[in-house]
């Protein structure tokens, strides 16, 4: 009953990850964050993985989605840090989740509850053509505390997924074991009960 019960909780968690992740790489992709982006597809691709395993009972599946969640819980501590700019990290400076290649920031910080955006004329000197200079104000919620609950939200799932993984993927070897000790793959081939037969056969003679 218990394992059914963590297998069950592992596919809702997977569920769960699946549409938190799809939601969040939409509004990455209108923000052009590329490495967002890359880190939710592989993401995507892990968890579809570890759901298939959870199903079809394949632990080494299971091994591979609780390994990856080690990774994701750590990209996801980058990047609150980086929103909360600990350490050297600067989000109005650094473009790393852009890979330095254009200038573009979160969806959420033109886009925010009550946010207003003004565009500043004359744009300075530094900014590019091709981009707006603008100010935002009146937000409920600034976005970079949007971005820290994406990525809470995807911390809080990755740990629930690692316990529930490591659990079924021991039920699943308790099992085998125990199908093992009963002889469940044993080298030699099953051999029905032979039949014996109370005929005796005579011999016939042919007169001539």
């Amino acid at each position: 009953m218990g394992y059914c019960n963590g297998r069950c909780t592992l596919i809702f968690i997977c569920g769960m990850q699946l549409v938190c992740v799809l939601e969040r790489q939409i509004f990455d992709f209108l923000g052009y964050q590329w490495a967002p982006i890359l880190a939710n597809f592989v993401h995507i691709i892990i968890v579809i993985l570890g759901l298939f395993g959870t199903i079809q009972y394949r632990p080494r599946y299971i091994k591979g989605y609780a390994v990856w969640l080690v990774l994701w819980v750590t990209w996801n501590v980058f990047v609150i840090c980086f929103y909360l700019e600990a350490g050297d990290l600067s989000k109005e400076t650094d473009l790393i989740l852009t890979f330095n290649i254009s200038m573009h920031r979160s969806w959420w910080m033109e886009n925010g509850p009550g946010c207003t955006v003004t565009s500043v004329t004359p744009a300075p000197d530094w900014a590019p053509e091709d981009h707006r200079y603008i100010t935002v104000s009146g937000c409920f919620l600034e976005y970079q505390y949007i971005e820290v609950a994406h990525s809470s939200l995807q911390i809080v799932l990755a740990l629930a997924g690692f316990i529930y993984s490591c659990y079924v993927v021991k039920c699943i070897t308790e099992e085998e074991d125990s199908f093992d000790f009963i002889g469940g793959f044993d080298s030699y081939g099953y051999q029905g009960p032979q039949k014996t037969s109370h005929l005796q056969l005579q011999p016939m003679y042919m007169s001539k």
